[in-house]
């Protein structure tokens, strides 16, 4: 078992196609941990082996593979740098201690870069980048670095300068030593600075000091003495600066060379910060928030950050142990359901392979299987401590689609796969519409619906996939009385009951309410609340064929008439539907559209885009707020207009915006869209 000063939790973040996962290779790689780097175009990573995947070429979910280097263990997170996966990448910050930023040294820096660099701000998270592709054409580092410094701001400072560009890169420099290395025999090699880059080194490591130097009093003033900080000066000053998220240390290379890789890692274990480094974490206990500092001796805490089924081995929890030490078959409690989980098989994790360890202690990150009922965000600690880690909320589901099988004999298979789908992943949710009628299925935006199908697909089960209806309302346009009456002989008792009910609309959102105003026994009083069951089931079915139902009326019975053999429950619930019936055809109904709250972030410059889209789609607009660079509209939207907003939100902002959205209520629709909304209602209906 590793020390905590000598654990590296490292998450790997940026924009899809940045080289995230190549990294993860050339890093495992040179660890000695795999042979050679596996390739993404082949489906052969250890990160991505999930048949979505290796079929799409891309991260969908976060992998962890631990290694060793140096002396020190590093566990480094492998995240999604897709838009509609960021719920992935916020649980790898979650339980990083240091951010690596992989930027694209061709596009340069691109929209998530941006928003994920903002949520690891927003977290604390230690960060520093690689600028990765430095051998590709069209790359540029000094480029690059312009963009980096433009967006993440000027405390990005370069750590390396590349030796060469685009073909010709075959090497870094470090500033914070003045020694080159480089790769021409695919190793790193020591060589002198090249003349070409002497100047420029020089500048750029002073820009480093400068940055740092203030963290020191007697440094600085050796400083402007005109003493420079030694390697190992500055190192520790680097390592201060980079912990307090001071300073954003800039590192260069080329995970498919791989070049500077190894360097990376060092440069991780020599600067990047451990576990106790970072502030204690905050935990939610009955007595209030309470800090708990790693101490491997302390009392057990863990937190379970990612859930994962394994065709063989089952749940898979990976875990970080926040305090203490836990050993195999430690038995703790689930703070959020009370329940004992014992810790079956600790493993350590390099992709899917698993290594069965004894213990893991404080700061680390390692896994167990076959948790009984422990999710993703939970929390597990000793019996009689009821204490929570904090979890940053995740991104909620923004766009999804209607779902059924196929076959009524893969209904079971279905619902099981859909449990396992979102066991695995919280940011998808399923839920089913009782007015429409539909199974749902959303998640955060079209690509990440479209992996959750694919997944249904492989475990078996057909699909009819459709759009996702609108649940309208109606409601009465006016308050009237009026009679119900139903009578029945067919031979033998019949059936009889009159109801007269008087109806009043009431404000949006106030639901059904009954109440009698029988007297003399016209309507024996057993029989009285049939009538407005009665009412209820007639509201639930709507006023017409392909309608809607019926919300926010009170019904009040004011009178009727029974007979003593024929009249019974039945009856008079018959009587309460029919006189909603006569209500409608007397008075009619209003529709009401449902209106969803809409908070829309995007970078200023898209801030007139976003207000006269929203604008076109019968938006109320509520206000805006510009913090930085990033503004926030708040909006009512009719939900009809934003159930593909997903899309075109990102298509309108290159990916840059995001949203979240709420139900807020209904509201009446304008008469000019009725007809419309009731005829593909009552095409929908006779689809089925």
């Amino acid at each position: 078992m590793r020390s905590t000063d000598q654990i590296r939790n490292v998450v790997l973040v940026g924009h899809n196609g940045s080289g995230k996962t190549s990294l993860a290779e050339a890093l495992l790689f040179r660890a000695g941990v795999i042979a050679r780097p596996g390739s993404i175009e082949r489906g052969a990573t250890v990160m991505d082996h999930d048949p979505e995947e290796q079929t799409r070429h891309q991260s969908i979910s976060l992998a962890v593979a631990s290694f060793d280097w140096n002396d020190h263990r590093i566990n480094l997170i492998d995240t999604p740098g897709y838009a509609d996966f960021r719920g992935e990448a916020i649980l790898g910050l979650t339980v990083a201690d240091l951010a690596v930023f992989v930027i694209d040294g061709v596009a340069g820096v691109q929209s998530q870069d941006v928003v994920l660099w903002r949520k690891a701000s927003e977290l604390g998270i230690p960060r520093i980048v690689f600028v990765n592709k430095l051998d590709r054409e069209r790359s540029s580092f000094e480029r690059t670095l312009a963009q980096v410094r433009e967006e993440f701001g000027s405390h990005a400072d370069p750590a390396e300068l590349p030796i060469g560009e685009e073909s010709s890169f075959h090497g870094i420099t470090d500033l914070l030593t003045h020694h080159a290395f480089v790769y021409d025999s695919g190793h790193a090699e020591p060589a002198e600075v090249p003349d070409e880059l002497v100047d420029a080194e020089r500048v750029e490591h002073e820009h480093l000091v400068e940055d740092v130097i203030e963290l020191d009093d007697d440094l600085l003033a050796d400083y402007l003495s005109g003493t420079e900080p030694s390697p190992e000066q500055l190192e520790r000053l680097l390592h201060d600066a980079v912990d307090r998220a001071m300073a954003f240390p800039v590192l260069c290379g080329s995970a498919t060379g791989p070049i500077g890789t190894d360097q990376l890692a060092d440069f991780v274990c020599r600067v990047g910060p451990a576990p106790a480094d970072r502030d204690p974490v905050e935990v939610e206990a009955a007595g209030g928030s309470v800090d708990i500092s790693p101490d491997p001796d302390g009392p057990p805490l863990v937190l379970v950050f990612k859930t994962t089924i394994d065709e063989f081995l089952g749940q898979i929890s990976l875990l970080k142990v926040i305090s203490g030490t836990i050993r195999a078959d430690d038995v703790l409690v689930n703070s959020r359901t009370g329940a004992k989980e014992r810790l079956h098989n600790l493993i350590s994790l390099v992709g899917t392979s698993q290594t069965h360890i004894g213990n893991v202690g404080a700061g680390d990150i390692a896994a167990v299987t076959k948790l009984a009922d422990t999710r993703t965000g939970d929390t597990l600690a000793p019996d009689g401590t009821p204490v929570t880690v904090h979890v940053p909320a995740l991104p909620r589901p923004v766009y999804g689609v209607a779902i059924a099988a196929v076959k009524q004999s893969d209904e079971d298979r279905l619902a099981t796969t859909l449990h396992r789908l979102v066991i695995e992943d919280p940011t998808l949710a399923v839920h089913h519409e009782e007015s429409t009628g539909q199974t749902v299925l959303s998640g955060g935006g079209e690509t990440h619906v479209r992996v959750a199908l694919s997944r249904i697909e492989r475990a078996g089960v057909a699909l009819d996939v459709g759009d996702v209806r609108v649940a309208y309302r109606e409601t009465l346009a006016a308050a009237v009385e009026v009679e119900g009456k139903y009578k029945k002989q067919s031979g033998g008792h019949g059936q009889f009951g009159v109801a007269t009910v008087r109806f009043e609309p009431l404000p949006q959102g106030s639901g059904f309410e009954f109440e009698s105003e029988v007297t003399g026994g016209v309507i024996p009083k057993n029989l009285v609340p049939a009538v407005g069951a009665g009412v209820k089931e007639a509201m639930e079915r709507g006023s017409r064929h392909g309608g809607f139902p019926i919300v926010d009326i009170r019904a009040v019975c004011t009178g009727g008439k029974h007979h003593s053999v024929d009249s019974s429950e039945m009856s008079f619930r018959m009587a309460g539907s029919l006189a909603l019936r006569e209500a409608v055809a007397q008075v009619g109904v209003e529709v009401l559209e449902p209106v969803s709250e809409i908070h829309v972030q995007v970078p200023a410059a898209y801030h007139g885009e976003v207000l006269g889209d929203l604008n076109s789609r019968r938006a109320q607009v509520l206000g805006t707020e510009t913090v930085g660079d990033v503004t926030t509209v708040q909006a009512l939207v009719p939900t009809a207009e934003i159930v593909r907003y997903a899309i075109d939100l990102r298509s309108l902002s290159g990916g840059s915006g995001s949203f979240e959205i709420e139900h807020h209520g209904y509201q009446t629709l304008p008469a000019n869209l009725v007809d419309e909304v009731r005829r593909a209602a009552e095409a929908a209906a006779e689809q089925g």
